[in-house]
């Protein structure tokens, strides 16, 4: 007879040894292994942009994984890049993240797209995120998504040479050369 595991939570994930890069979505614990260089090169310069710019309008607090996001007892995510603005803030605890991010960025590839276009997509619109940037490391694209009656649409898609805007933080922008 094969024995089934019940859901993860929050105290049983927080036991799991620092090293282990996990995310819990709906009580399933999904692992994963170190990111490429080439995503870390793109995560560094979509933070670089997004950081400046938020300081610069003291508008917030820009992190990037790995960093704990508490959305629910049995979902915890690490967005790749996410941001917290000032009436957020507070969010910040001493060992994750309580609740949603304004902004989330997520950078995939075919293995990890299933993930972020279906589970994380479904997962970040229950819980009202504002705003969800898609970044394909392989197309090398951007699609920002606006969070509107429950679900997500479509705001802008970059490819090439593209410029994609940002709808919650008016004024920013990412020109997609300067990421990919």
């Amino acid at each position: 007879m094969v024995q089934t595991r019940s859901r993860i939570t929050y105290a049983e994930y927080a036991k799991l040894p620092e090293e282990q890069r996990c995310e819990v979505i709906d009580g399933e614990l999904l692992m994963s292994p170190a990111p490429t260089p080439y995503h870390q090169q793109v995560l560094l310069r979509l933070y670089r942009l997004l950081d400046h710019f938020v300081r610069k309008g003291g508008l917030g607090e820009v992190l990037v994984a790995p960093c704990d996001v508490v959305l629910t007892d049995c979902d915890i995510i690490q967005p790749d890049v996410f941001f917290l603005s000032t009436a957020r803030i507070r969010r910040i605890g001493k060992k994750f993240i309580s609740g949603p991010p304004d902004l989330v960025m997520e950078l995939f590839t075919e293995t990890s797209a299933y993930r972020d276009l279906v589970r994380k997509k479904k997962l970040y619109a229950k819980h009202g995120i504002p705003e969800y940037w898609l970044v394909d490391l392989e197309a090398k694209s951007i699609e920002v998504l606006a969070h509107s009656a429950g679900a997500y649409e479509t705001e802008a898609i970059g490819k090439g040479a593209g410029v994609v805007p940002s709808r919650l933080l008016r004024g920013f922008s990412v020109r997609l050369r300067d990421v990919f």
